[in-house]
């Protein structure tokens, strides 16, 4: 592993990265992480750590020298506590916030090819986003001031986020369910601007029958609609529509221009409704109680 003054040596000015564990019991208890690095327009370095469970969030952090990144093998260290391909090792002991345990993850369900497209090749992207894994098995238990979450039988989720700013404007959902019939979604929707102009952009993935759905942008895809509780899109023969039930949001930090301060507010365990066709067949309908889901208007 390699120290984050490493990574910000070679990373433009401003800069974030981030990346975005989900973790969920068979019993509905859910819990989030995402420890990041960023740097201010100043050339000042920072690390934090984002707790979110089913219905509070904890914002930590941490001298820029706390935090090691590895790109292969994956793997962070940040203080005490460890994040990779093999399971997550937490030593978090802060006022108000006490977090200990290990999970260990099955193997991970990777994407065919990177969820960007040819949009990864765009000169002052804002943000470039990641799927590191759409699903994977847990294992293990955590201790969450003083309550145990029992996540052997459970799944798990990782993405990622990398760039200078979040767009101003966008929606984002993801969803993993098992059973017999098992998926995962990804679904992005977001105001991209470009030196040049700018257009609203979608990134979406669908793991379902054993094989993935891309519908993208850069794929041909159409949005026909997209609110505060709910998106609708179309390429060719396939539809997605995604639609927020109920939700309960927490209160988290995201970047502008490299500072975390920007406030967003998350669901982590909002109840969605996802249903997906091709052509006039209904492939599936799943409404989840464990589905993320995010919106945040122009601002």
């Amino acid at each position: 592993m390699i120290s984050i003054m490493n990574f910000f040596r070679s990373a433009d000015r401003p800069y974030f990265e981030g990346w975005y564990f989900k973790h969920q019991t068979p019993q509905r208890q859910t819990l989030a992480l995402i420890p990041a690095f960023h740097i201010d327009g100043g050339g000042r370095p920072a690390a934090s750590l984002q707790v979110i469970s089913n219905d509070k969030s904890w914002w930590l952090e941490y001298p820029a020298e706390q935090l090691q990144v590895s790109r292969k093998p994956f793997q962070i260290q940040l203080g005490q506590s460890r994040f990779g391909t093999q399971g997550i090792d937490l030593h978090i002991q802060e006022k108000g916030l006490s977090l200990q345990g290990a999970l260990r993850y099955g193997p991970f369900t990777a994407l065919r090819s990177d969820i960007m497209g040819p949009f990864r090749f765009f000169a002052g992207m804002q943000c470039s986003h990641g799927v590191i894994s759409m699903g994977h098995a847990l294992g293990g238990t955590l201790e969450l001031n003083e309550a145990p979450l029992d996540f052997y039988g459970g799944i798990g989720y990782i993405e990622t986020d990398r760039g200078r700013s979040f767009p101003s404007k966008y929606l984002w959902t993801q969803c993993v369910w098992g059973g017999p019939e098992r998926g995962s979604l990804m679904l992005a929707i977001a105001t991209i601007p470009l030196p040049a102009g700018g257009f609203t952009g979608c990134i979406c993935s669908v793991f379902y029958g054993g094989r993935e759905y891309r519908l993208a942008t850069y794929r041909g895809v159409k949005i026909e609609a997209w609110s505060p509780a709910a998106a609708v899109i179309r390429q060719g023969k396939y539809r997605l529509e995604a639609k927020l039930l109920c939700e309960r949001r927490q209160a988290l930090r995201a970047p502008v221009e490299g500072r975390m301060e920007r406030t967003i507010h998350e669901s982590l365990c909002a109840e969605v409704r996802y249903r997906f066709w091709r052509g006039k067949d209904l492939l599936f309908q799943h409404t989840d109680p464990n589905a993320s889901f995010e919106y945040s208007p122009a601002g």
